[in-house]
């Protein structure tokens, strides 16, 4: 559970007043879900003496979770400067991952691809995408809590309804990546049955991400992966240039792309070919032996 209070006698856990950041909001979050029932203060000045040992003091006082003193508070071998969360994810993470089914792959997931990012954000260390539209950050979105000028709420009402909405991203963003980390074993079973640079599914699970860190040297070479669909029938779809890129390993015929229904089917002699994505990554047929298929054929082009 958890709760605010003025009065710093009464915390259990100790962050800064005035405006939130995501991270000093994601780690009350974590700490909540590791300790339990947490007691908040957010204070300007931390003080000199009197507080217990036990207490858990972060994103101000210059100590073990904070990364505000000069030259920062350490770096991920990756180069991504520690904040807060950061630091409080280092050192309770792993308790909260410990029933999982691989807590080291749901641990690492986790800091990679939620609090890196709040981390890096926060350390004014995230670099803009050279392109005139950009995504709205969980960092920027937690922003949005602050208080306007002109509003009558305060700060730690505004830093309260932020870590109430956080505990719903995070605990969907924790239940995805355990989930992903199951797929990881039925993933490289499929692996090691590829043939002809494709790999099959028995049903849809999360790919990519075990396609590249596979220690498997099929791995390398896969390049169309099938699956059931969710709408009925089955997909094949490129296994991206990649992780997370939007190239492709091996590309389908230009004159598939944006396809559908007879005219796929005339283009590539499929009966059940039912579609091809317009940027050539993804399309599907009625039947499993129909994706395989269309598959094939690509591989070939």
């Amino acid at each position: 559970m958890f709760k605010m209070t003025t009065n710093v006698a009464e915390a259990n856990v100790i962050t800064h007043a005035g405006t939130l950041h995501a991270d000093d909001v994601l780690a009350t979050v974590i700490l909540e879900r590791v300790l339990g029932d947490i007691t908040v203060c957010r204070t300007f000045k931390v003080p000199d003496e009197g507080l217990s040992d036990d207490v858990i003091i972060y994103d101000i006082g210059f100590g073990k979770y904070d990364h505000h003193q000069k030259g920062g508070n350490g770096c991920r071998e990756n180069g991504v400067p520690y904040a807060s969360v950061g630091l409080i994810w280092r050192d309770f993470g792993r308790q909260l991952v410990a029933n999982t089914c691989n807590p080291d792959l749901v641990c690492q997931l986790i800091d990679r691809d939620l609090i890196q990012g709040v981390d890096a954000a926060d350390n004014g260390k995230l670099p803009k995408a050279d392109y005139p539209a950009q995504a709205m950050t969980f960092y920027q979105t937690i922003s949005l809590f602050n208080p306007n000028w002109d509003s009558k709420m305060t700060s730690d009402d505004a830093f309260a309804n932020a870590v109430n909405f956080s505990k719903i991203v995070f605990d969907n963003f924790f239940e995805s990546v355990v989930s992903k980390a199951k797929a990881q074993g039925i993933v490289e079973e499929s692996i090691s049955k590829a043939e002809g640079h494709i790999i099959e599914l028995c049903q849809f699970v999360p790919w990519q991400e075990f396609v590249f860190s596979s220690k498997n040297e099929k791995a390398n070479d896969v390049q169309f992966v099938v699956f059931p669909s969710n709408r009925g029938g089955y997909n094949w779809q490129c296994v991206p240039d990649v992780l997370g890129g939007f190239g492709q390993r091996k590309s389908v015929p230009n004159e598939w792309r944006g396809l559908s229904g007879p005219k796929l089917q005339e283009v590539t002699g499929i009966a059940t070919a039912s579609f091809c994505h317009p940027a050539g990554f993804i399309g599907g047929a009625e039947t499993l032996e129909d994706a395989r298929k269309l598959a094939k054929l690509a591989v070939e082009a």
